[in-house]
């Protein structure tokens, strides 16, 4: 008997459990139908919101400096219009928003991605690397964007370009960029400017949104124009505003040779070595985040292709360029390297905004050896015044030597690339005057308390020895007799005219 009463009791408890799982997975399907169904209505009253494209209103494109003549709008056009007009003036359903950048929320969290969605970014270039840098910040949750380029889409840029397509050809590639992402993210604000950034506009296109006064969380450099790219990096430096620049893709095939650095640790671009060169002769050694490529010219491998001799006999190759100081020959570009550097740059940016830990490469721990170098110059000058002179060691008191710690960085990384002219010898670097100098070298300006005295020293006169070549160079050449014939062999002599050419090309930028 009570064997019967227990198996009913089991049987009842079993019942009952079913009963509550099946009652359980009801009410979830109800609930998860509900706000499906909410869900759906939302999208059907944002989609049924949007004007008709055959209505009397017809939405324009941001006007841009220097408009040129602009395609008609297809329905496509108008209908992305409308939804951008209603989602930029708050008509427009944060949920769904929320739901577009749910990868981005979960990863980043609320507030990073919250930090992300109040930003404004400065993206100056938008060819290659700008538009897949655009692309991806609009597509993570970036609100406000300022877009700087002079140019405009054409059919050989389309290998590269992260939204262009044959209509596009033609118009300015910023439009471009507005024209086709307010498709994807209608609710970013864009502000256009087609023009070519130099120091004189930086503080106009470098400066705050006009509507709320917001100064920019970051700066793209996207520039393939040493100049420009140098005067936009030095002004972000200089007025502390946040920026990355992305260094040459042209001829680049290893996507896995990319990498984020320092500006004083990229050596093996060419673009990053000679816009480094330029920066440290303005002062900036370190402190600005690049993107650059480690991969190294080989034979079999692509390289910026030589103009036509036809091209020199018709006169001055310079006005064959779009611009003046603008490229004039054709650089090999793999379509997909703009892209790689591109995300990476934005990858970096969204990073930064948001929050996120970021392991970034350190610098080059060189600073005490760059002061060490500069006070060997100027203990050497003050010994050639002296020999030279006659004068007694008092004369030297208070010299000043022309030359700065990030000169000494300029000379001996990128001109003699951190080895001896001599051996080759990489340790104990020191720089030298070379030749004996044949004038006076001992300027004196003012009188008595108010006096200043200073060497007379060109970055092209100093060579890259160790410590025990320039002593000996010193002894024998620069206070003793010999020539650099009797203490050198021809192939030193001609490698050191080399590097004093290559030395001259950068001391106008001084």
């Amino acid at each position: 008997m009570s064997s019967f009463l227990s198996n009913t009791s089991n049987q009842s408890k079993l019942q009952l459990a079913t009963v509550a799982l099946a009652s359980a997975a009801v009410t979830a399907g109800a609930i998860y139908g509900y706000q499906q169904s909410r869900h759906g209505e939302r999208l059907n009253r944002l989609k049924k919101s949007i004007p008709n494209p055959a209505g009397d209103a017809e939405p324009e494109l941001q006007r841009v400096t220097r408009q040129g003549p602009v395609p008609k709008l297809d329905k496509e056009d108008e209908h992305n219009q409308a939804l951008a007009h209603r989602a930029q003036n708050g008509d427009f359903d944060d949920e769904l928003i929320l739901e577009q950048l749910a990868r981005n929320r979960v990863f980043l969290g609320d507030e990073g991605l919250a930090k992300l969605r109040n930003s404004f970014v400065v993206i100056v270039g938008c060819g290659g690397v700008g538009s897949h840098a655009a692309t991806t910040l609009a597509r993570s949750g970036v609100s406000k964007l300022r877009l700087i380029d002079f140019d405009q889409v054409t059919l050989s840029s389309l290998n590269r370009h992260a939204v262009a397509t044959l209509a596009d050809v033609g118009i300015p590639k910023v439009q471009c960029l507005q024209r086709r992402l307010i498709a994807i993210t209608p609710w970013v604000r864009f502000d256009l400017r087609l023009q070519k950034f130099d120091g004189s506009v930086a503080p106009e296109l470098l400066g705050a949104w006009e509507k709320d006064g917001q100064m920019p969380d970051f700066v793209i450099d996207a520039i393939d124009n040493i100049d420009s790219k140098v005067e936009l990096l030095k002004y972000c430096y200089d007025n502390n505003l946040p920026v990355i620049s992305s260094m040459g893709a042209g001829t680049k095939s290893d996507p896995t040779r990319i990498m984020v650095g320092d500006i004083g640790t990229s050596t093996d671009d060419g673009l990053s070595r000679a816009t480094r060169r330029r920066l440290k002769l303005l002062g900036v050694t370190s402190g600005i985040p690049v993107v650059y490529s480690t991969e190294k010219m080989g034979e079999g491998k692509a390289a910026l292709l030589p103009l036509p001799e036809e091209e020199f006999k018709k006169g001055d190759v310079g006005d064959l360029a779009a611009l003046p100081d603008f490229r004039v020959r054709i650089l090999p570009v793999l379509g997909t390297m703009p892209a790689v550097f591109g995300y990476t740059v934005a990858n970096h940016v969204i990073l930064k905004i948001s929050g996120y830990p970021l392991d970034y490469i350190p610098q080059k721990a060189r600073d005490k050896m760059y002061d060490g170098i500069q006070a060997f110059v100027q203990a050497s000058e003050e010994k050639m015044i002296r020999a030279v002179t006659g004068g007694p060691r008092e004369l030297c008191i208070g010299l000043k030597v022309p030359i700065q710690p990030c000169e000494v960085s300029f000379l001996v990384e990128d001109i003699y690339k951190a080895k001896s002219v001599v051996t080759g010898i990489p340790t104990k670097l020191v720089l030298i005057r070379w030749q004996k100098p044949t004038r006076d070298i001992l300027i004196r300006i003012g009188e008595g308390a108010d006096e200043q005295k200073s060497s007379d020293l060109k970055l092209s006169e100093l060579v890259c020895m160790t410590k025990e070549e320039a002593t000996r160079h010193q002894k024998d050449v620069l206070l003793g007799e010999k020539t650099l014939e009797e203490l050198y062999d021809a192939e030193i002599i001609e490698r050191v005219a080399k590097r004093q050419e290559e030395i001259k090309l950068y001391e106008k930028y001084r």
